[in-house]
């Protein structure tokens, strides 16, 4: 059905005066007649009557004006949404994230991005950079937030929002504790906590490169597939580790983070998506960040 005519009709149908209708949409009085005219003829219904020389809706009228009414409220919203849509201020960003982003960068990418984009769902899931880039070559997600490996290309687009460095974690009563910054060697004599090298192979084999460039092959005591988990063991006391910061809080009668006086490259903390991905969504995150 044509919303041209239907919006003919219900302009029609609150003037009850074809002249004062004819005006208001801008046509004349003989072509706003022939739409009324045709659009009685598709509904094979009769929509106004003379009675007493006044002109009025008959019953089919009114009926068909409260469904008309509905229909090009709905074909509003129905166009605004699509320009919505459009804009990327509708629809799903679905994100993917390693979990050392989420201490600063996620809450605050995430928050500036609901403020500005409200409506806009979000699908978030924390997953190893590896299956990041697996999954936004293949479409399954929109945006990633990793660490990418120094000097590694994947065929996706990047931007750099972070550079890292490694901390150290030390229980609080560690020899080294007081220190403000330590040598990655003077920790050859401790256990390590560290990654399981299936949720993070990247981290775990830079963490044991980097040892070995000091003059010792860390002695893995523990090993845990979170941040948290890591932090909740060196507490205990079961060994040391090494951080990519930020890193989470905690008391530090429990465990102090110090900084490495050794020359090691920062870490990157990417955002990456693919550059065939078309979503409105993606793009106006992109122009957010």
């Amino acid at each position: 059905m044509d919303l041209r005519l239907l919006e003919a009709f219900v302009v029609v149908a609150d003037e009850l005066n074809v002249g004062r209708a004819a005006v208001k949409l801008h046509l004349t009085q003989p072509s706003l007649s022939r739409q009324i005219a045709a659009l009685e003829r598709e509904l094979d219904v009769e929509l106004f009557a003379r009675v007493k020389k006044r002109f009025v809706l008959t019953a089919a009228g009114a009926t068909f004006l409260r469904g008309a009414r509905e229909l090009l409220k709905q074909a509003e919203l129905t166009k605004r949404d699509a320009q919505r849509v459009h804009r990327g201020e509708l629809g799903t960003l679905r994100l993917r994230f390693v979990q050392s982003a989420t201490f600063e960068a996620l809450p605050r990418l995430l928050g500036a991005f609901r403020e500005a984009q409200p409506d806009v769902v979000l699908d978030l899931e924390t997953m190893t950079t590896i299956r990041q880039t697996r999954s936004l070559k293949e479409g399954r997600i929109d945006v990633g937030l990793y660490r990418p490996l120094p000097g590694s290309s994947d065929g996706l687009s990047r931007r750099v929002i972070s550079q890292d460095p490694l901390v150290a974690a030390l229980p609080a009563k560690h020899p080294l504790a007081k220190r403000k910054r330590i040598r990655l060697q003077e920790l050859a004599g401790d256990d390590f906590v560290l990654y399981t090298r299936a949720t993070g192979p990247s981290v775990h084999d830079a963490i044991v490169g980097h040892c070995e460039q000091a003059g010792f092959t860390p002695r893995i005591a523990q090993e845990a597939a979170d941040v948290q988990t890591i932090v909740s063991l060196v507490a205990a006391g079961l060994g040391v580790s090494l951080l990519i910061a930020p890193t989470p809080q905690i008391d530090p009668g429990a465990v102090v983070y110090r900084e490495l006086s050794d020359d090691l490259p920062p870490w990157d903390l990417c955002v990456a998506w693919s550059p065939d991905n078309p979503s409105p969504v993606l793009r106006r995150f992109l122009q957010l960040i």
